[in-house]
């Protein structure tokens, strides 16, 4: 099923548009209440990012609006379509890198302006399986391996065939074959691709031990296709082939959580290596109090570290995003974190220490502070900072600060 093109399934799902502008819930019960008991929701996301680098003389200022249109019909024998359309839409006049605009002179906030068909599916769902094809969300976990950047204003989406199988109550098989991956640098090519073709297999194996536990197992089989003028590091140098096993744990007085992955090279990448990933985190909660410390380490060989093409960077190692690929000496993370809520307001503070895992190098400390104030369902506000400081000559201080509210009609 060699590239999946939007144009096969464009049609169907022009007809839920046109269906769907009235907003209702249910199942349908006829081809007609597909339509009329279909959905359309618009979510509006406003966002203030400032970046002060240290290596750039002038910082970078971004006034950005993400609007979003999901229109989606009701389920009818099993059958149901969503479409969504996202615009990115710049306020202030290029006073940042969006990686597009080539404004180059100052700092990299990777919110492209443009307009961009973040979703279109077609899916049928049975008993206990479906199946879903077309451009949709794919998220693994806690998106440390697969997920899709819904930090940032354009959103990471796959046009892909994805299955799921639910055999039991407690275990779930979940596969997807992927032959585009719509990245966050869309909708057109900049300093990075907006999309990677080649041939992609993702699986995963989640296993409920108890109310309180769950493994994991998956496997992730990337092989990206060459993209003309880009070099290698931004394309096919990131054809991996991983696999790994997860564990989560909540208990009554404290969480547990475990990680471990191998991964080589593969396709037409021009590597050659082969190494590891590993992480474990211990949570607690202490009164109104949530505490959390964890390490983390992508190892390195031959040079190369271990990578995550896929994942949603920004969540892991700092909101600094100094870190989105891997040194190639690999890297450390001693982080812990502290969060309580106080009415509406949820609060945290995390530290990160990073050093490198195959030399002696410190790569800096980093401290993350966030605020949200939650008004409604449909309405809030946050607060977001980053602060880092290094003594490496490969990395600058970097100071990162967000304001972003979002409302979803």
């Amino acid at each position: 099923m060699r590239h999946i093109k939007t144009s096969c399934y464009i049609l169907p799902l022009l007809l839920c548009a046109a269906g769907a502008a009235q907003a209702a819930d249910g199942a349908a019960d006829s081809f007609t209440e597909m339509f009329t008991k279909g959905s359309a929701n618009i979510d509006l996301r406003y966002r203030y990012e400032h970046v002060d680098q240290d290596d750039f003389d002038r910082n970078a200022f971004a006034n950005t609006l993400r609007s979003r249109l999901t229109l989606a019909t009701a389920a009818w024998s099993g059958v149901s379509a969503l479409g969504e359309v996202d615009n990115v839409t710049d306020f202030g006049s290029d006073n940042y890198n969006s990686t597009e605009n080539g404004t180059t002179d100052r700092p990299v906030i990777a919110d492209p302006t443009g307009t961009d068909l973040n979703q279109l599916w077609m899916k049928y769902a049975g008993s206990n399986y479906d199946g879903t094809l077309g451009r949709q969300r794919i998220l693994h976990g806690n998106q440390r391996f697969v997920g899709g950047v819904a930090w940032r204003q354009n959103e990471q989406t796959y046009d892909a065939f994805r299955a799921t199988w639910k055999p039991t109550e407690v275990l779930k098989l979940d596969v997807s074959y992927v032959d585009q991956v719509k990245r966050i640098f869309g909708p057109d090519d900049g300093a990075n691709p907006a999309d990677w073709e080649g041939d992609n297999y993702l699986a995963r194996i989640d296993y409920q031990l108890n109310d309180r536990q769950k493994i994991a197992a998956f496997g992730y089989w990337l092989d990206i296709d060459n993209d003309g003028p880009y070099p290698p590091p931004k394309t096919v140098n990131n054809s991996t082939d991983t696999y790994g096993v997860e564990y989560r744990g909540n208990f009554k007085r404290f969480s547990a959580a475990a990680t471990y992955a191998h991964q080589s090279d593969a396709g037409d990448s021009k590597l050659n290596y082969d190494t590891d990933y590993y992480m474990v985190e211990l949570g607690t909660h202490l009164g109104a109090f949530n505490l959390k410390a964890g390490y983390e380490v992508l190892a390195s060989d031959n040079n190369v570290g271990f990578k995550t093409p896929l994942a949603t960077l920004h969540k892991f190692q700092g909101w600094a995003d100094k870190f989105l690929a891997t040194p190639a000496d690999g890297i450390e993370d001693i982080y812990g974190s502290i969060g309580t809520k106080l009415g509406p307001v949820k609060m945290a503070v995390i530290y990160h220490d990073f050093q490198a895992e195959d030399s002696s190098e410190d790569f800096g400390k980093e401290w993350d502070l966030v605020a949200t104030w939650t008004f409604t369902k449909r309405f809030y506000v946050q607060a977001k900072g980053a602060i880092f400081n290094t003594d490496s000559n490969r990395y600058s201080d970097t100071d990162k600060l967000w304001f972003t509210a979002q409302y979803k009609l």
